[in-house]
């Protein structure tokens, strides 16, 4: 599906300069980002549940341990 990515004078400049130094097209370079981007964001959840499952299941030593 083809979009427009209206970007500022700065920050098609910035996609320029990174495109040349990875060798890639300024597509590439966008493309990956987003991929990289939801990588994170996937991983970032991840370890949201986690972190949730670790207070709700040591939540009495957690909190003796705060004392």
């Amino acid at each position: 599906m083809a979009m427009t990515l209206r970007l500022s004078e700065t920050e098609d400049a910035l996609l320029t300069e990174l495109a040349k130094a990875e060798q890639r097209s300024k597509h590439d370079v966008v493309v990956l980002a987003i991929k990289e981007r939801a990588a994170r964001s996937g991983r970032r959840a991840d370890m949201d549940r986690f972190l949730d499952d670790v207070l709700e299941t040591d939540k009495t030593i957690l909190d003796l341990l705060s004392r």
